[in-house]
């Protein structure tokens, strides 16, 4: 299985403004080098909005349509999440656009009730894996870091084989500083439990609330080592290679995940 290479953009966002949200990450990603896969933070064209009345999207929107031209000019798969509405609901949706056009979509699940988002979005009930070059990969929101029986990687064997339900876990944010400390330090318990890689991108900047961000984007190996550059309060952007050799050694040598407590999920 060949290396996977992620590209990530820590940046700030225009409020309530989507295309101008599109223009400045059009710029970015033109200068990024060659990915298998970039990284957009959380309602990307807007700002954590609780006014998806004015700013969701529906499915054909401008948004929808800029990422199926970025992904195919790129040659590569470009993840985030947005706004979106279905009928008379509204729900924070992660799009997964693959150059070809084709896409996935996760609902975020777990809705940030601090921030009144379950009186405006509706929440998701399935979980979402894809696959990425022999990778799999699960992508989350903000949120969602908060709840490991969520991301809970589920182990297996097939003869001398140790599979996973996934090797690399996302999550794509729009992570206040003033919990800064938790976002760090749940990344890398995310990444040590399910013996996986995480990357964790969250924006930059103040919202049109008056929050502020402060980025602390990282990626991180099954080890729980960070093996991006240091990001915080920086608008950045980087690409970062991971080895598959690498992953599949280590949880063959520790294969902890056998012993994991058997659950499930209403």
């Amino acid at each position: 299985m060949s290396d996977l290479k992620i590209s990530f953009i820590q940046s700030e966002l225009h409020w309530e403004n989507a295309a101008e949200n599109l223009r400045m990450f059009s710029e970015k990603i033109e200068i990024l080098p060659d990915s298998d896969l970039i990284l957009l933070p959380e309602m990307f064209n807007t700002g954590f909005s609780m006014k998806p009345d004015m700013v969701a999207e529906e499915m054909k929107g401008q948004t929808l349509n800029w990422m199926k031209s970025m992904a195919r000019k790129k040659g590569c798969v470009l993840t985030g999440s947005l706004a979106v509405k279905e009928g008379n609901r509204y729900f924070n949706r992660l799009v997964w656009m693959r150059p070809d056009g084709s896409s996935e979509t996760y609902d975020k699940r777990h809705l940030f009730r601090y921030g009144n988002e379950h009186e405006h979005y509706t929440p998701g009930k399935k979980k979402l894996v894809v696959d990425l070059k022999g990778w799999k990969i699960c992508p989350l929101i903000c949120y969602d870091l908060r709840f490991p029986v969520w991301a809970r990687n589920r182990w297996k064997t097939d003869g001398q084989e140790l599979h996973a339900d996934y090797d690399l876990l996302i999550y794509v944010a729009n992570w206040p500083e003033v919990r800064s400390h938790p976002w760090k330090t749940l990344l890398l318990a995310r990444a040590i439990e399910n013996q996986s890689f995480v990357a964790g991108l969250n924006r930059t900047g103040a919202d049109g609330n008056g929050h502020q961000y402060a980025g602390d984007s990282a990626v991180i190996d099954f080890k729980g080592q960070i093996l991006s550059k240091e990001t915080h309060g920086m608008n950045c952007q980087e690409t970062v290679s991971l080895s598959y050799a690498d992953l599949m050694a280590f949880r063959k040598a520790f294969p902890a995940g056998l012993d994991a407590d058997e659950f499930s999920l209403a």
